[in-house]
C-alpha cells in the first residue's frame, strides 16, 4: 500500500478528531440544528438534514437527542443559535487549509483558530485566499479490497460524477453535493464497505507531505480539529503514512 494512502489518511483524521474532541455528539447536534434551521425540519425535502441524521445514527446517537436538535433548529424548542463561519489559511510550506465552524460567538472562534494556526507554524488568511483551490462535492471512499468493476458500474448507474481508483487501491466516488447521501446509501445497500461518505471541499491538487513537515502539518490539523467550534478541516496536504 502506498505510503500516502488516502484510506489511511481518512481513517486517521476521522478517528483522531472524534477521539481527541470527545465531542462527536456535540458536533453532530450543532449540524442537525443548523441544517434544520436553514432548510426546514422535513428530512425528505432537506438533503443536508437527511445527511446529518444519518451521520448521527451512524454514531449511535439516541433518536430523542436527534429529534430535540431538529426541533431546536426549527424553533419548536429554545436553544443556542449557531452561525456558520469559514476561516481560510496556510499551513506548513504554504499548504491550503479551510476551517468550517458552527459558533455562537465568532470573536471567540476566530481567536481560537488564529491561535492554533500561529502556534503550529501556519497563519490565518483572508476570505477567499484558498477557497478557489477546492471544489464542493460529495465524496465516498470505499475500502481498497472492493471490486473495482462492480463499484464503478453501480456508481455510474446512480449518476455519480466520477469514479477513481487511487494509488493505494481506495475507490473514490465523487457526486454532486445533493446526491451524495443517495449514492452512499445505494452502495452500502449493495454490500460495499464504505469507509467515508460526506460533503467535502475537495482539493483540486494535493501536495504530499513526508517526514518532519508531515508531522508538523498533522499537529496543526489536529489542533484545529480539537477546537470546540470546528466542524470540519480541509487541506490540500496529503500526509504520508510512512515514517
Amino acid at each position: 500500500m502506498a505510503g500516502h494512502s488516502k484510506w489511511a489518511n481518512i481513517k486517521h483524521r476521522k478517528a483522531a478528531a472524534d477521539a481527541k474532541r470527545g465531542k462527536v455528539f456535540t458536533r453532530l447536534i450543532k449540524e442537525l440544528t443548523v441544517a434544520s434551521r436553514l432548510g426546514g425540519s422535513d428530512r425528505a425535502t432537506n438533503p443536508r438534514l437527511r445527511l446529518a441524521v444519518d451521520k448521527a445514527f451512524d454514531n449511535n446517537m439516541p433518536k430523542d437527542t436527534v429529534e430535540r436538535a431538529i426541533k431546536r433548529g426549527s424553533g419548536e424548542l429554545e436553544g443556542a443559535v449557531y452561525e456558520e463561519v469559514r476561516y481560510e489559511g496556510y499551513g506548513i510550506s504554504g499548504a491550503a487549509v479551510m476551517v468550517d465552524c458552527l459558533t455562537d460567538n465568532k470573536a471567540r472562534t476566530v481567536a481560537d483558530v488564529r491561535h492554533a494556526f500561529t502556534k503550529h507554524g501556519g497563519n490565518l488568511g483572508t476570505d477567499g485566499s484558498v477557497a478557489f483551490l477546492f471544489t464542493h462535492c460529495g465524496q465516498i471512499l470505499l475500502a481498497p479490497n472492493s471490486n473495482e468493476e462492480q463499484v464503478m458500474e453501480a456508481a455510474i448507474d446512480m449518476d455519480a460524477e466520477d469514479v477513481t481508483i487511487l494509488e493505494d487501491g481506495t475507490i473514490e466516488v465523487i457526486t454532486k453535493p445533493h446526491e451524495c447521501q443517495q449514492v452512499r446509501q445505494g452502495l452500502i445497500s449493495l454490500g460495499f464497505e464504505v469507509g467515508f461518505g460526506d460533503l467535502i471541499q475537495k482539493p483540486n491538487v494535493e501536495n504530499i507531505f513526508q517526514g518532519e513537515e508531515a508531522e508538523k502539518m498533522r499537529k496543526l490539523l489536529d489542533a484545529l480539529e480539537s477546537l470546540d467550534d470546528v466542524q470540519e478541516v480541509y487541506t490540500n496536504a496529503l500526509i504520508s503514512t510512512e515514517g
